[in-house]
């Protein structure tokens, strides 16, 4: 099939080489436009954008596609098919209507839970047992269109945003070119979204992603795994009389530990640290300018002690 591939991050990028892989014609990549990156700021161009580049596929960046002729472009290019990957621009109708079969998008979610920005942090937030991700044929609305294929996925108690991430991206390649071979010999069938249970995953603000050491320990675990490894729950401890932030990466709940929300209440091996109800253990910590390392490598260099607060 001739195909518009539009994506941006590195989930995007499996289901990219998967769909050149089994020998369609992808005729252009989108993708969002290089960014300041970086200590020296230079422009980094998208890890679609590299991989497409890397195999000789042209890639378009405009910064809207509302305008005409960036529509009339897109048009021209005369596709089958679109596949939207977490591009990060909304389509407008011309868009949509281009291809002859429409447009795919490929959504990291049980829908209609988690429409929107950010499904995997969210569903790792909110303690979900279960996700998934799925080929939507798109409607202007958002993420609401009727989903033509699923693969579901079960969280485990201790997976973490990166981890699951990288289990949605690969699954996801595999399904799409599925969807594709079915769209191909006109077998793709189309279930509507349920008008029940319908959530949406809005983008993480920087202002949510501080410890809430009075939460019970299941939320605080639930939070510190959903914003792992990007952008990181993180507290405050102080070092030598300062304050200094710390990311938590990796935690496990401790549910017969109590104290003081933030009180340190055990330091054997790894610090276990009191929440509203229960603890968590910290198990991978990042402290401001250094790598990620393991709580027990941490406790070498910070003399943390029982009765010690975190904030």
């Amino acid at each position: 099939m001739r195909i518009i591939f539009m994506g941006t991050p590195e989930f995007s990028v499996p289901t990219l080489m998967e769909i050149i892989g089994q020998g369609h014609d992808v005729v252009a990549c989108y993708s969002q436009p290089p960014r300041p990156a970086g200590r020296g700021m230079d422009l980094k161009k998208s890890p679609v954008h590299e991989a497409a580049e890397t195999v000789g596929i042209p890639v378009f960046t405009p910064e809207s596609l509302k305008d005409a002729d960036e529509q009339q472009k897109f048009a021209d290019l005369d596709a089958d098919v679109a596949v939207v990957v977490a591009y990060g621009l909304l389509l407008p109708k011309p868009v949509l209507d281009a291809p002859r079969e429409g447009c795919l998008n490929l959504h990291a979610s049980l829908l209609p839970r988690w429409r929107g920005a950010a499904p995997i942090n969210r569903a790792i937030m909110a303690g979900d047992s279960e996700t998934a991700v799925q080929v939507m044929r798109m409607e202007e609305g958002l993420d609401t269109g009727p989903v033509c294929m699923s693969e579901t996925v079960a969280i485990d108690p201790n997976m973490t945003a990166g981890d699951l991430h990288d289990r949605l991206s690969a699954l996801g390649g595999d399904l799409m070119v599925r969807a594709l071979a079915a769209l191909s010999r006109g077998a793709l069938t189309e279930v509507a979204q349920s008008a029940d249970g319908v959530t949406y995953a809005s983008k993480l603000s920087k202002t949510e992603t501080r410890i809430d050491w009075a939460g019970d320990g299941q939320s605080v675990h639930n939070h510190i795994r959903g914003l792992s490894p990007f952008p990181g729950a993180w507290c405050e401890i102080t070092v030598g009389g300062k304050s200094e932030r710390l990311k938590v990466l990796k935690s496990a709940e401790v549910a017969d530990a109590s104290g003081e929300p933030g009180e340190v209440v055990s330091v054997d091996g790894a610090p276990v640290v009191a929440c509203g109800a229960g603890a968590v253990r910290l198990v991978q910590v990042q402290r401001a300018g250094k790598k990620p390392m393991a709580a027990a490598e941490f406790l070498r260099g910070i003399q943390l002690k029982p009765g010690d607060k975190l904030a």
